[in-house]
């Protein structure tokens, strides 16, 4: 089979391997799209440290059960599937907790960082165990399917905000994240979200979502309008998408006392923290990690039209046109948002 190999850092090939075999407990699936996460992007570069080459990356993938192992129950081939990129256990505490993105033994799909290494979906096939394993609603187009795994992170990261009692809510970061989070908020019943980035395009894009109250601002005049958007109060809820200090500074400045700060993007390993401001106005500070469970959520809300995701595809493109895909990306070149990659363009598109 092909596969788009990350054979050293920001060098992508594409290589013939072998055709994995599914064991008991796995399937085999015959992918139909992968899209490019920015975590790839990290990896793809080595800032990361979580794709240390050889490596297949990707996790945010659909497509078609080719074959089962002789354990699994739940579907056959010609199934149309999709899978959480956590690989969890199902029996330590986490997981018997539900919270299986922190599994004692948590693998990622497409991830190598020393302590494991997972083939990823960036190729004609992947095998996934059956527990991770979620079949599409006939109206889902593999395309949109990929995109199912950002937006249960989008979800998470809103459930656990306790979003319930929040009026008002401020998402830093218009990326795919940034715009999935604010819709999500949105979708649970946020009556006001607010979303800000320094990128206009994005916001444009978030515009175009019925995100209305958009802030192309960043850093003190970014708190300022925020502040006063709610009457010099603050926002009940901050919802960090981007993982910088600066970003997470901001987040801090724009919550009311006793308000809440949900931390999604995590771009530097390290950030130095305004412990009194947190303390003093007893802020509630809350790190959000991958999904656990969201996935039939998001495709009812996606197949409800509560969240968007179509308009955030800016490409489906071949396989072997990853590594100048993953070359624009890194560049951050203006206007692109999510691109999925696909062995057979024509069969994701169908």
């Amino acid at each position: 089979m092909k596969s788009l190999t990350l054979t050293a850092y920001s060098q992508l090939e594409v290589v013939d391997a072998t055709r994995p075999v599914p064991h008991e407990n796995e399937l085999l699936l015959r992918v139909a799209a992968c899209g490019i996460c920015g975590s790839d992007v990290h990896g793809y570069d080595g800032s990361s440290g979580r794709r240390i080459p050889p490596i297949v990356m990707g996790h945010e993938a659909a497509g078609v059960v080719e074959a089962v192992g002789s354990s699994v129950t739940r579907f056959r081939p010609g199934d149309r599937i999709t899978f959480d990129s956590t690989v969890y256990c199902g029996a330590c505490e986490f997981c018997l907790r539900g919270e299986v993105n922190l599994c004692d033994h948590r693998e990622v799909v497409g991830v190598s960082c020393g302590d494991y290494r997972r083939a990823g979906a960036f190729a004609e096939y992947v095998v996934v165990p059956e527990h991770i394993v979620y079949r599409l609603p006939d109206g889902l187009s593999f395309p949109e399917a990929a995109m199912l795994e950002a937006v249960a992170v989008a979800l998470h990261a809103v459930h656990l905000s306790e979003p319930a009692d929040c009026r008002t809510a401020l998402v830093i970061g218009a990326g795919m994240i940034g715009l999935l989070t604010a819709q999500a908020a949105r979708a649970l019943g946020i009556p006001r979200v607010m979303i800000a980035d320094v990128d206009a395009s994005r916001l444009d894009m978030a515009r175009s979502l019925g995100l209305t109250e958009t802030l192309h601002l960043s850093g003190e005049a970014l708190v300022a309008a925020a502040l006063d958007a709610t009457g010099g109060m603050g926002v009940d809820l901050a919802l960090e998408a981007v993982g910088r200090e600066e970003t997470v500074r901001a987040a801090i400045d724009a919550v009311r006392k006793g308000g809440r700060v949900t931390l999604i993007g995590n771009i530097q390993p390290t950030i130095s923290l305004p412990l009194q401001k947190v303390v003093t106005r007893q802020i509630r500070l809350q790190g959000s990690a991958a999904s656990a469970g969201e996935y039939p959520e998001a495709m009812e809300l996606i197949a409800a039209g509560k969240i968007q995701v179509k308009p955030l595809i800016s490409a489906v493109a071949p396989l072997e046109e990853g590594a100048s895909w993953f070359s624009r990306l890194h560049a951050r070149e203006a206007g692109l948002i999510k691109v999925i990659l696909s062995p057979d363009v024509n069969e994701a598109q169908a």
